[in-house]
This record gives C-alpha cells, sequence and structure tokens, in this order.
C-alpha cells in the first residue's frame, strides 16, 4: 500500500538512498545540500513508501497557501525510483493532494526535473499533473550540449580559444573561493544581480561533496582572469557560475576554459550551462543564450506547473 509521510531530520540517510537509487534524483536533491540553507524555508518535504519501504521523494517548502517543490532548488518534484510505474505514480500524486489539503494548502508550483537530468525515463509526473488539471505556469529556457552527438564551435568560437592559447594562460582546478566569488559578484552587480549562493555557502558545500563541486579557473601570473564552478551530477555537468575580468574577456579566458572543460568530460552525456531566461521566462537574454549555442549548445525546457487543489 501506497502512502506519504512528512519528511523528518531521522530521515536523512534514507532520504539520501532514495535519491541515489532514483530514476531523476541528483545531488541537488540530498538532504545535505538542500538543508544548507533550511533555515530560510519552512520545510513541506515528503516521503512515499509502499509497505514501509520508501519508493520516492517530494522536496518541498510551504510558502503561505502553496507549497513549492523546492523554493531552492532550480527543479525538484517527485524524485522517483524504478519501484514507481505509472499507474502508482498516479496514486502517489492523489496522496500528496490528500496530504497538503490536509494541511490547508491550496496549490503546489511543481518545478520538474529536465529530462536530461534523468538516469532513466520518469515522466510519468507529467503525466499525473496533465490528469491532475495542472497548468504549464513558466518556462525557462536551458542550453545543453549533448556530449555523445556531433557538435561544434562557431567559427569565431574557434579563433578565440586558439587566441586564449597563444596568450600563455594557465588552467586548472583552483581553491580561491573568496577571489572568484568577488569576481563573480562584480560581473552579477553590472547586470543588477546577486550571485544566489555566499561564498561561505559555496565553500561549505564544496566540503561536503568533494570532486563534484569543484572551481575551475583560468589565469595569468597569477591574476585570476576567469572561472567555473562545476557540479559533477555524473551523467551530467553542469555549471553553476562562470565569470570573467575585464582582461579575462579580452584574452578569451572564458571560451579557453569552457573548452577545455568540454574536453574534461567529453565522457558524459550532457553539457549543462544553465539558464537564459529572466521574469519568470518571459524574456530571453539573447546575448546570453548566443555565448552557449556559440560553443554548440541548443535548448531545453526548465516546467513550472501549478497544480490547484
Amino acid at each position: 500500500m501506497l502512502a506519504v509521510r512528512p519528511y523528518a531530520p531521522a530521515d536523512a540517510a534514507v532520504w539520501n538512498g532514495v535519491v541515489a537509487s532514483s530514476r531523476n534524483g541528483v545531488l541537488l536533491h540530498r538532504r545535505d545540500y538542500m538543508d544548507y540553507h533550511a533555515d530560510r524555508f519552512v520545510d513541506q518535504s515528503l516521503l512515499v513508501e509502499r509497505d514501509g519501504e520508501p519508493v520516492a521523494v517530494f522536496p518541498a517548502n510551504r510558502q503561505g497557501g502553496a507549497v513549492v517543490s523546492h523554493g531552492g532548488l532550480t527543479y525538484a518534484g517527485l524524485i522517483a525510483t524504478r519501484a514507481l510505474r505509472a499507474e502508482s505514480t498516479l496514486a502517489v500524486f492523489e496522496r500528496i493532494g490528500e496530504h497538503y489539503r490536509a494541511q490547508g494548502v491550496e496549490r503546489v508550483v511543481y518545478k520538474a526535473v529536465p529530462h536530461v537530468f534523468h538516469a532513466y525515463p520518469c515522466e510519468e509526473d507529467l503525466y499525473a499533473l496533465h490528469r491532475l488539471g495542472a497548468r504549464l505556469k513558466r518556462r525557462d529556457l536551458s542550453s545543453v550540449i549533448a556530449l555523445h552527438e556531433p557538435f561544434r564551435f562557431t567559427e569565431e568560437r574557434r579563433r578565440a580559444v586558439d587566441k586564449a592559447k597563444r596568450a600563455g594562460l594557465r588552467t586548472g582546478i583552483g581553491d580561491d573561493l573568496a577571489s572568484f566569488h568577488a569576481l563573480l559578484t562584480e560581473v552579477l552587480r553590472r547586470h543588477h544581480a546577486v550571485p544566489t549562493h555566499s561564498v561561505a555557502e559555496l565553500d561549505l558545500l564544496r566540503s561536503r561533496f568533494p570532486g563534484r563541486i569543484t572551481l575551475h579557473q583560468a589565469s595569468r601570473e597569477g591574476a585570476l582572469l576567469a572561472g567555473v564552478i562545476v557540479y559533477d551530477f555524473g551523467r551530467v555537468v553542469h555549471t553553476q557560475y562562470m565569470a570573467a575580468s575585464e582582461e579575462g574577456r579580452r584574452l578569451n579566458a572564458l571560451n579557453l576554459l569552457l573548452a577545455e572543460l568540454l574536453d574534461r568530460y567529453a565522457d558524459r552525456h550532457y553539457f549543462s550551462f544553465g539558464i537564459s531566461t529572466e521574469r519568470e521566462g518571459q524574456a530571453l537574454n539573447g546575448g546570453l543564450v548566443a555565448q552557449k549555442e556559440y560553443f554548440g549548445a541548443r535548448a531545453i525546457a526548465h516546467d513550472f506547473y501549478e497544480w490547484v487543489l
């Protein structure tokens, strides 16, 4: 029999075990990642069990009369193991709806996991949402390279990488998160934005996921020119943050760094650059998306659904 129950901190090991064996979970969905900012959210996460055995988890938090899956994550939704099939997923959503209605929740904002992050097909949730009358609320555009398929840089991008190589730049894994964060903050300030993570939070997460959250940097004569924070999900590698200084842009440091990262992770399935949309998907940053497309990336959608209970 399927049942849902609220997550409690004592369930962390069980939760992480479900994520590890799931079809669509990544390190973002582990409690040791989610809980770095637990104080900012009213947790409403659920464990899904069949006859007492965990088969799925639902990362979520409460925002007034709504539950979001999850406000502190780029995407989440129902993180399901292979034990859940189509009909049982429909039953799980019925249980989720019953549980939240009893808590006075009026609607669920569902941030579906894009298919490229699935280890195995896992879109029964989208069918369940359709059956329940959920509507598409928001769609962001993200750029991804399929590393096992032919892709190529534009000629302009290829020349930029060659120019950077001739400039004598040094690239590699870096340790100085503070310097990179200062550079990132300066770059984002020009666009009236700030980093999602503080330098202390990035350092904490890197310590919790050694080798899976890393800083890659390009420098010359000891000066940081460009950096990329990489989240290694296994099948997929994601660039969480990218930034270059004025000198770095002049010397094409970020172009060189990304080209080397594509070589470094060539055995993976996808290389994700993240979204290029603003104002809840209503505006496309043409310059930003073009920069990613010059490397051969093309678009996938990050979809948000509103399920009225």
